[in-house]
């Protein structure tokens, strides 16, 4: 088993259920924080647990696997996404930044741990910077009078019944 498959399964199966949970609770440390991307093939939500590179209206995040992340691959075929952080939702849209340098990226994060297990479970760093909207919404609230048309539109599309290759309900493997 090579690395990358060993870290996807342990963040999948072990690590993001329960950081996600803890997250969505607000009983994680301020360090973490949920990214909502959009399933490229179901259309349905994805939730993963990532470090809280909250800057201004500024979201960084470093993808342990690159391009081969499962919210990576999603974010390529739609960067609108969500981003909860500190209790609340904010709309935004992500850039790849293939020229960036991570391990300067997460150094100007300030996340240490988070930096030193991104590194370690890492494969293939890639940098990806969220451009967020000004609002929030509080976190427990997610009608649909307060999210953005896009995602209202997005929920009207016909949606396959499979799942999206490779990826679980709430995929990922970043924290």
């Amino acid at each position: 088993m090579d690395k990358r498959t060993l870290t996807t399964a342990l963040g999948k199966y072990i690590v993001n259920p329960i950081v996600r949970a803890l997250v969505e609770r607000e009983l994680a440390p301020p360090s973490y924080a949920i990214l909502e991307t959009t399933g490229r093939k179901s259309g349905q939500p994805r939730r993963t647990p990532v470090g809280n590179g909250l800057d201004g209206d500024t979201f960084w995040i470093v993808a342990e696997h690159g391009r081969r992340a499962s919210y990576v691959r999603n974010i390529e075929a739609d960067p609108r996404l969500r981003v909860r952080v500190r209790g609340r939702w904010r709309d935004g849209v992500a850039h790849l930044l293939p020229d960036d340098d991570p391990r300067e990226r997460q150094r100007q994060i300030g996340l240490r741990f988070n930096a030193a297990v991104v590194r370690a479970m890492g494969t293939d760093l890639l940098t990806v910077r969220v451009d967020l909207a000004a609002h929030g919404s509080p976190a427990g609230d997610d009608c649909t009078h307060d999210r953005s048309v896009d995602e209202v539109v997005g929920d009207l599309r016909p949606h396959r019944q499979s799942a999206d290759a490779g990826e679980a309900p709430s995929g990922g493997a970043e924290v």
